[in-house]
């Protein structure tokens, strides 16, 4: 489900969501014979680390369970904590969070960093076009929503949006109006609604325009292209940045160093995202083994 609500997309926090505990722990305690005694577990070796994943964010998800496999191959215990972004970003501020891979700017979340930055550290952008989209299947005869207007009956006189509420939906709002849009039915009810409708259109054959976002991913698994928007209607293409709580550079160095040169282009993500994609959350760990498999040099180069 779509998340980005207008006024910077953010989304109200659930009323007595529990926040996660910190990944600061105490000594463990050396044992006669040279191991360590923690309790019932035994610390990992590398540490442990609580990366905070975004509730609904695609990008967030496919990004934190690939690094959720990638620090665990490398001897830290990685434990994953779903919220909505006001929590994720008050979490990471107090401590309670390690990491937070999904942060887009310099819009979207603007307001959660100028409120809770100065208790966080940067470490680094990863994807530098995540965009608010209108789409189109690829062989339609428009390629700019200046073309709209002329080509109605063509499209099927409807734009097929997704929450009201939505940041995008307002965007589009803008967009109809900019563009002389009005002879088209904009229909809001629900991303699950609009992808359904994408679907089908696409299974048809059939020309559909949506609002859509990048990374997502329907460009992995539709062929479809975004409208032009020579006005700027839309905004700016936003980086998607990886943030983390104070002194996560310091206590761990190594996987500072790593996020801080993630990068990950287009194709990696759909493909990830795309294969996640309606499965239950008790086959993400088997998905994501083996798309790391099936893509273990690129893996490799992570934290080469």
């Amino acid at each position: 489900m779509f998340k980005r609500t207008a006024t910077a997309f953010a989304v109200t926090a659930a009323a007595g969501l529990v926040l996660a505990g910190c990944s600061s722990e105490e000594p463990a305690e050396e044992t006669t014979d040279g191991a360590t005694d923690a309790g019932e577990e035994t610390m990992a070796a590398g540490g442990e680390l609580t990366l905070a994943v975004f509730n609904g964010w695609d990008e967030s998800l496919a990004s934190s369970l690939l690094w959720e496999n990638v620090l665990e191959s490398q001897g830290y215990d990685v434990t994953l904590e779903y919220a909505d972004p006001a929590v994720v970003f008050q979490g990471v501020a107090d401590g309670d969070y390690d990491v937070v891979t999904d942060v887009w700017l310099p819009l979207t979340h603007s307001e959660y960093i100028d409120e809770y930055g100065d208790d966080m550290e940067e470490l680094g952008a990863w994807f530098d076009s995540a965009a608010l989209t209108i789409a189109v299947n690829a062989d339609a005869p428009v390629d700019s929503l200046e073309d709209l207007p002329g080509a109605v009956d063509d499209m099927n006189a409807r734009i097929v949006g997704i929450e009201p509420g939505a940041g995008l939906t307002a965007a589009t709002e803008n967009a109809i109006e900019a563009y002389g849009l009005g002879d088209y039915e904009f229909l809001t009810s629900s991303t699950p609604a609009m992808l359904a409708e994408l679907d089908s259109a696409m299974s048809d054959g059939e020309n559909i325009i949506v609002t859509l976002w990048e990374p997502h991913w329907a460009y992995g698994a539709y062929d479809i292209k975004n409208l032009e928007d020579p006005q700027g209607i839309l905004g700016e293409a936003e980086n998607i940045v990886t943030y983390g709580r104070t002194g996560i550079t310091e206590e761990f160095p190594e996987v500072a160093e790593w996020l801080g040169g993630f990068q990950m282009d287009a194709e990696h993500l759909y493909d990830l995202e795309n294969q996640l994609q309606g499965a239950d959350s008790g086959d993400y760990e088997q998905i994501v083994s083996d798309w790391v498999a099936a893509n273990q040099e690129w893996v490799d180069s992570l934290t080469a």
